[in-house]
């Protein structure tokens, strides 16, 4: 159905009326809390969950206050499933749902609704309007909200049958996506963890865990000796038009994602490639960001090539010496430690670049090159689950967006 009027563009069939639209201060009570004295020790370790601004999603605090503390401050209780707005700092303008019985700080807002009204319809429409209240109220993010600003959002509301049913169809689509992100979470640490124990850690000759059939210690040696050839490319004359948009995949180092690189944000011509002499790198070659900022997360970035593409002067690719070195094997062992060495090597500067005489000197150590596929080839299987899960976690927040912005006024 057409939005149209003060009528959603999507409705459950059998709901045609207009919808009102309400101060939320109209249909709700609400409160904001208070901070115990931090000099008072006996206020604070005690049994009552003390809830800040950017734990208001959160099933658990790290900080506990006590009876005490909750008596001698504006500290308030909430409880499970109450609506909670954040009002201060960088989490301004989040809102969600209790999941856990405490006391709240001033920077954080209580909403209770009144009867006839969804907790859970309030606390997705206010989700939905997040952009346009710190757009509205903050100046780009700056400053902070108030209970005032925030009791007098104008808020478009249907009856309460229709109210529970759009609730639950997104409370829904909220817990799969938190079941997917606990997987992806939780393959992370998986990731991590196996990364530790199948490369040899702290100048050991074996990893903690092998697969059956290997034996025997690692042989270690610098990058460069196992290594055919590091090759960077460059960037065709931005200005000439017919060097660009053409059909040939030209790999900068934001294209780089940690995993398998199957697309490029530019293309270029032919014409284009052969203005800057620009080899086309084949499939399943490792590439590493070679300038740039670490704070940014750039510089050290990486990934393997899943396509054939050309690169730019801020791209490394990495050439293995097939019968010494895995690319697949390389990549993984990169994961585990090309950052700490590279940040060793660089001597802490957050500007220096990388170039194959640094990267030629880290200290790699392998096994046989079956025993590296086989590492490579199980590695990668658990990138391959996380990255699915990934996808999985960005259809459905997609689809959660499309429905708030379709399912509301």
């Amino acid at each position: 159905m057409e939005g149209k009027n003060n009528k959603p563009a999507l409705r459950f069939q059998g709901y045609t009326d207009e919808w009102e639209q309400r101060r939320l201060g109209e249909v709700s009570a609400s409160y904001s809390g208070g901070t115990p004295l931090v000099g008072k020790s006996e206020y604070y370790g005690g049994m009552i969950p003390f809830i800040r601004s950017g734990e208001i999603g959160k099933d658990h605090t790290e900080l506990f206050i006590t009876d005490e503390g909750l008596t001698n401050s504006s500290a308030a209780m909430v409880d499970v499933g109450d609506i909670l707005y954040a009002l201060y700092g960088a989490t301004s303008g989040e809102v969600s749902r209790s999941k856990v019985k405490g006391a709240i700080n001033q920077a954080i807002l209580a909403i209770l609704p009144l009867s006839g009204y969804d907790a859970e319809f309030l606390m997705q429409c206010l989700r939905m309007k997040k952009k346009a209240i710190v757009d509205t109220f903050l100046q780009g993010g700056q400053g902070n909200l108030s209970g005032e600003i925030v009791k007098n959002l104008a808020i478009d509301i249907p009856i309460h049958e229709e109210q529970v049913r759009i609730a639950q169809v997104l409370a829904a689509l909220d817990r799969l996506i938190a079941l997917h992100q606990r997987k992806c979470d939780q393959l992370v640490n998986v990731k991590k963890s196996m990364l530790r124990k199948m490369f040899p850690q702290n100048g050991q000759k074996v990893p903690e865990i092998r697969f059956g059939g290997f034996t025997g210690e690692w042989e270690q040696r610098e990058l460069g000796k196992a290594i055919k050839e590091f090759y960077n490319g460059q960037t065709p004359y931005r200005q000439n038009k017919e060097y660009w948009d053409g059909t040939i995949n030209w790999l900068s180092s934001g294209d780089l994602n940690r995993g398998i690189v199957n697309h490029t944000l530019e293309k270029i011509t032919e014409k284009g490639r052969q203005s800057a002499g620009l080899r086309i790198m084949p499939k399943e070659t490792m590439v590493i960001a070679i300038m740039g900022l670490e704070a940014a997360g750039t510089r050290g970035n990486c990934g393997i090539l899943g396509i054939e593409s050309t690169i730019n002067q801020a791209c490394m690719a990495l050439v293995a010496d097939e019968n010494v070195l895995s690319t697949e094997f390389l990549f993984q062992w990169y994961q585990c430690f090309g950052d700490d060495y590279a940040l060793k090597i660089t001597q802490g500067t957050k500007q220096q670049n990388y170039n194959s005489e640094l990267l030629g000197r880290l200290s790699i150590s392998y096994p046989s090159i079956t025993e590296q596929k086989a590492i490579g080839r199980f590695l990668s299987s658990v990138d391959s689950l996380i990255s699915l899960h990934m996808q999985k976690l960005e259809i459905l927040k997609n689809i959660k967006k499309s429905m708030l912005d379709k399912m509301f006024v």
